[in-house]
């Protein structure tokens, strides 16, 4: 994929805090939303994730903000998923104003979970591209 996987988002003033800056758990909010987008636009929605027996959990997250947000600025929401060989994947995201500036950083370690057995899948990659109509919006069109 030669564009990471991107979503619009308008910061709400019942956003922000007591500064006037969007709240730092709301930058999460963010990540879900794109997060969430992306796998809707791939064709792999909840009920689906659920009937094929997974469902994603987050393992460890990491921000760093660079850049003030205040009600009204529009960011774009970066997705590129990065696959290892293990039961886990990293989630890179990047929160851009739309003159540019990178506001903030995530990085997300994740993994898909075995519903009935409680425990991470032993190849995430696999179910993703199982489950896909787009393997390219998960950079699964190209082998590690």
């Amino acid at each position: 994929m030669s564009e990471p996987y991107s979503v619009r988002v308008t910061v709400r003033g019942y956003e922000t805090d007591v500064q006037g800056h969007l709240n730092q758990a709301v930058y999460l909010n963010y990540a879900e939303h794109a997060r969430w987008s992306l796998l809707q636009e791939a064709g792999i929605t909840q009920s689906r994730l659920q009937a094929h027996g997974v469902g994603p959990v987050a393992l460890e997250t990491t921000i760093r903000y660079k850049r003030e947000l205040l009600a009204g600025d529009e960011v774009d929401v970066s997705c590129v998923f990065e696959w290892g060989g293990g039961k886990t994947f990293t989630i890179r995201q990047t929160i851009t104003k739309t003159d540019g500036t990178v506001s903030a950083e995530i990085s997300a370690v994740g993994g898909l979970l075995d519903l009935e057995r409680r425990k991470l899948v032993p190849n995430p990659r696999d179910v993703f591209r199982e489950l896909t109509k787009d393997t390219a919006l998960f950079g699964l069109d190209v082998d590690v």
